[in-house]
This record gives structure tokens, C-alpha cells and sequence, in this order.
């Protein structure tokens, strides 16, 4: 789904998994990644957006980017340089 503009650094695919799996996920694979860099991940749990928002809001990565199309919600998530612990 991600078009040419955006770059990331990694990809996590939870197409499928419903909550609290997608946030799960996402939050094992920003703590494999360097402050900065960034993760694109795909999911299909609705209420993944809610999720997401408060996830980055309480931690402090931060969603570049949210697109949604053909039912699949993309997220392109910066790490934060020290994230907060929840």
C-alpha cells in the first residue's frame, strides 16, 4: 500500500490480527529499532486507529502518516529518541 513517497525502514504486516495484537506487534518491533528510523505497518482491526494514536500519544513515537485503503489502514510510525515505558 505504501506509495513511492514514503520511505521506511521497516514493514510489519498485522493485516488480520485484532486487538491488542496490531499494538503488540508494532511495539516489539520499534524497541528492535534505532531512534528515528522508521516502521510501516499495515493492519485491519478497525479500531486499530485508536489504538495507535493513544499507543505513540503514551510512549511519544510519533505517527507520520495514516492511510487507509480497500479496508487496510497503513501507519507510518518514527521512533522516538527515548520512548517512554508503558
Amino acid at each position: 500500500m505504501p506509495d513511492e513517497q514514503v520511505r521506511f525502514d521497516r514493514y510489519l504486516d498485522a493485516k488480520g490480527l485484532n486487538c491488542p495484537l496490531p499494538v503488540l506487534k508494532t511495539k516489539l518491533a520499534l524497541n528492535r529499532m534505532q531512534p528515528g528510523e522508521i516502521l510501516f505497518v499495515e493492519a485491519t482491526d478497525p479500531h486499530s486507529v485508536i489504538d495507535f494514536e493513544a499507543y505513540c500519544a503514551r510512549t511519544g513515537h510519533k505517527i507520520l502518516r495514516i492511510d487507509e485503503a480497500d479496508e487496510i489502514i497503513g501507519f507510518t510510525i518514527s521512533r522516538a529518541e527515548n520512548p517512554r515505558k508503558i
